[in-house]
């Protein structure tokens, strides 16, 4: 009968510390440095592309504001009107009888003020002779060329509007340009507004006509 003894076994083949410990495991293949620094640099982008987009569809999702526009409220004349941008409301207008007063810097100048009681019939007289007396008040021109004249209505009210332009000789004076607007008022009275631009330029007279055309 053969001898049987059993064969070394197979943790009597590793080392001492394999037995407690266990087979050794290889470690973990570490990817090179350099496509780490890609992959972070790729990821860092992504989150920064997403961060944008959600800020700006945020943006392009929120309810626009309502744009508010400024208005010159004058009760004793009895009328209101708005002011383009970059306009602001005055405390004092600096011609006598004029009760509200707005200005562009000193670019050009709108003002207010209840006026005498005028037939319908006869508010372009009465137009002609304010212009007359504002224009040799304000302008002093050299040269004056009426440039409008013209019966309107605005408001619901109906009225007349006249403007005139002023050349200078010398050459420290540009042309400047005045329009006055002549409205009736529901009591039986008028209303007067009138603009004025120094130195006459496209801006300036769309910013009078918008004023004008906005008296309510």
């Amino acid at each position: 009968m053969d001898d049987w003894r059993p064969g070394p076994s197979r943790d009597q083949d590793l080392p001492p510390s394999a037995r407690w410990y266990g087979t050794p495991v290889a470690p973990p293949r570490r990817l090179p440095r350099w496509l780490t620094h890609v992959l972070l640099g790729a990821l860092a982008l992504l989150t920064a592309g997403m961060v944008v987009t959600l800020v700006v569809v945020a943006v392009l999702s929120r309810p626009d504001a309502p744009v508010e526009t400024e208005q010159v409220d004058d009760g004793l004349a009895g009328i209101s009107f708005p002011l383009p941008r970059g306009w602001q409301r005055g405390v004092l207008a600096p011609v006598t009888g004029f009760t509200s007063v707005a200005a562009n810097r000193d670019l050009a100048t709108a003002m207010a003020r209840p006026g005498d009681p005028v037939d319908p019939s006869a508010l372009r007289p009465a137009l002609v002779d304010l212009t007359d007396l504002y224009a040799r008040l304000l302008l002093h021109g050299d040269k004056l060329d009426v440039v409008e004249d013209k019966a309107v209505t605005i408001g619901g009210r109906a009225g007349h509007t006249r403007a005139l332009r002023a050349e200078y000789t010398d050459v420290v004076n540009q042309p400047a340009f005045l329009r006055v607007t002549l409205l009736t008022a529901p009591s039986g009275g008028s209303v007067v507004v009138l603009g004025l631009a120094h130195p006459d330029d496209p801006r300036s007279r769309a910013d009078i006509d918008s004023i004008m055309a906005g008296v309510r």
